[in-house]
């Protein structure tokens, strides 16, 4: 069956050049975009009862950039002066580069990873006299609590803020051809809104591991999978089924 619309369960990329636009461009089909969960922040009344008090740590390990925004969120809200001398570990240079929306980089020690969380264990252990701060989310990946206990520092994670299911309700007789899932609470989200959903002729796109799984785990049937060595993006993914599905018969 051809493929002429699909829903992504993102917000809409803010970038003209985005490959999902070169990809309906070229394809002739219709991309829609809609955030299946988003994300709330925890009041600083929350945080202080987590027993966190900024003032006892020397560096923050930023994992994304919603953990940015909600640290510097949170330090406003408990009118905590951020020290010029904190230190920042950032995850990946895409976190180290939005960290400039807050403070002037030149100015600051900021350490960046390569990509992956354990990617930051040279340098934290560098650093392991420290006192690191993690600033999560409630659905936090293991590979950070598992790093950080291996390398024996000293650290404590606190919840800054929330995944949250959105109400997808407006889309109850909307029909897409394919569903674009990038993380499990994508998924949940969709069984959250939609109990009774039923596949049917539906192509679900899942990127990533625990996406599959928890995709097979509610009886989905996965059309679409990223990333592989071929496709390294949900893009790739969706332009090599489309090219396919798409052919003139």
């Amino acid at each position: 069956m051809k493929v002429k619309t699909i829903l992504v369960s993102q917000p809409e990329p803010k970038v003209e050049n985005s490959p999902y636009f070169e990809l309906q461009q070229k394809h002739k089909i219709k991309i829609d975009f809609r955030p299946f969960i988003h994300v709330e922040g925890v009041s600083a009344k929350e945080i202080r009862l987590q027993k966190i008090d900024l003032n006892h740590y020397t560096a923050i390990i930023l994992t994304s950039r919603n953990a940015v925004d909600h640290f510097f969120r949170v330090a406003d809200e408990m009118r905590y002066k951020v020290p010029e001398g904190l230190k920042y570990f950032c995850q990946s240079e895409a976190v180290a580069f939005y960290l400039q929306k807050y403070v002037v980089y030149r100015k600051r020690k900021i350490y960046v990873g390569a990509k992956d969380f354990a990617d930051l264990s040279p340098l934290i252990k560098k650093y392991k006299d420290e006192k690191f701060l993690l600033p999560a989310s409630d659905q936090l990946n293991a590979d950070a609590p598992i790093t950080l206990n291996g390398l024996k520092v000293d650290w404590a994670q606190a919840i800054f803020y929330r995944t949250v299911m959105s109400d997808l309700s407006d889309l109850a007789d909307v029909y897409y051809d394919v569903l674009a899932f990038f993380s499990p609470t994508g998924i949940k989200s969709l069984f959250k809104n939609f109990p009774d959903f039923k596949q049917n002729n539906t192509r679900i796109a899942v990127f990533g591991s625990t996406t599959q799984k928890e995709a097979l785990d509610h009886g989905l049937r996965i059309d679409i999978l990223a990333p592989t060595p071929e496709t390294p993006s949900m893009t790739m993914a969706l332009e090599k089924y489309i090219a396919e599905a798409n052919k003139a018969k």
